[in-house]
């Protein structure tokens, strides 16, 4: 069989309260030449019984169990390494996903060879499925100067272009997910030094915010980078310090392996010397009135329109 133009890694502990939904979202994408490889972390609940039973109904679908829990991190990276395909996305266990989400960021990868990573506008969703939150992606990511595609990522969180789908061989070469405070961040700007980005002008992919979510469940900066790597529970071999420390220390190893030329890269150094001035902007101030009238919806709106574009749905009767 030829290797699918697109991988899509998912590592998993302990998700069986959605993971099934996440499954039948991605399953039912209108694209349909990629991979799914489900890495679950050696899971305690349903999670290897609801893997197990879809990836005997599906031949796309990759299963690997981890004898232990390695971390989110390594998890990540290990998913990445199984991956064949020229494109890759990585996926989460507990959102959700419209089906013309791959098909449209494939297309737009396809339409312009500059691009590195595609991606759709988001919104949260809670437990239920429903829409709680909407964001406005404002951020320069699609400018042809990469410092300033950089310093947009430096001075707001972000929408969610971790889990865009992304040139495998850019991916290649950047830093693999590590495990210090914000390390996805890291990645994002990084992938982003080497070419810009495309949102897909539509409402595609809705992130899940619940109780057990990682963020969540982990509300400390040592517990989420336990999350991410059980090694960094050691609070003397990884002291906080240490945890914040790599996190700068990780943007500024972006910009040194990053292709730019030297007036590039000290517009990058300028960007990150105020940034770690003057701190990020918060997140609130990330939200607000919609530039389209599709997100400018009510958010009840919203929850009906989940339902009739994402995949194993059921439409809302209320």
């Amino acid at each position: 069989m030829s290797t699918p133009r697109l991988s899509i890694g998912l590592p998993v502990y302990n998700g069986e309260e959605y993971l099934a939904e996440s499954l039948d979202a991605l399953l039912g994408q209108t694209y349909t030449d990629y991979e799914l490889i489900i890495s679950d972390n050696a899971s305690t609940d349903g999670t290897e019984a609801i893997c197990r039973d879809y990836a005997a109904r599906d031949r796309r679908i990759r299963y690997l169990r981890l004898p232990h829990n390695i971390g989110a991190a390594p998890n990540h990276n290990l998913v990445f390494a199984q991956a064949g395909g020229e494109l890759f996305k990585w996926a989460s266990h507990d959102d959700l996903y419209a089906r013309d989400l791959l098909r449209r960021c494939v297309e737009a990868l396809d339409q312009r060879g500059d691009i590195v990573l595609a991606h759709a506008w988001n919104a949260i969703i809670d437990d239920t499925g429903a829409v709680t939150e909407t964001f406005d992606y404002r951020m320069a990511t699609d400018s042809p100067d990469p410092a300033e595609r950089f310093r947009a990522l430096l001075f707001a969180p972000g929408g969610d272009d971790f889990y865009g789908v992304i040139r495998s061989d850019v991916l290649r070469r950047v830093t693999p997910h590590d495990s210090y405070h914000h390390a996805d961040r890291t990645i994002v700007a990084e992938i982003a030094l080497h070419g810009p980005f495309h949102q897909v002008p539509e409402l595609l992919y809705f992130r899940r915010d619940h109780p057990t979510r990682a963020e969540r469940a982990n509300p400390t900066k040592r517990s989420r980078c336990a999350n991410l790597d059980p090694r960094r529970a050691d609070r003397l071999r990884h002291p906080t310090a240490r945890l914040l420390g790599e996190y700068v220390l990780g943007f500024d190893k972006a910009i040194r392996r990053a292709p730019l030329t030297p007036a590039q890269r000290l517009r990058c150094y300028r960007a990150l010397a105020a940034w770690f001035a003057s701190r990020a902007v918060p997140r609130g101030q990330r939200t607000g009135a919609s530039l389209a009238e599709e997100r400018a919806a009510p958010l009840e709106t919203l929850s009906h329109r989940v339902d009739s574009i994402v995949a194993g749905r059921k439409p809302r009767t209320s």
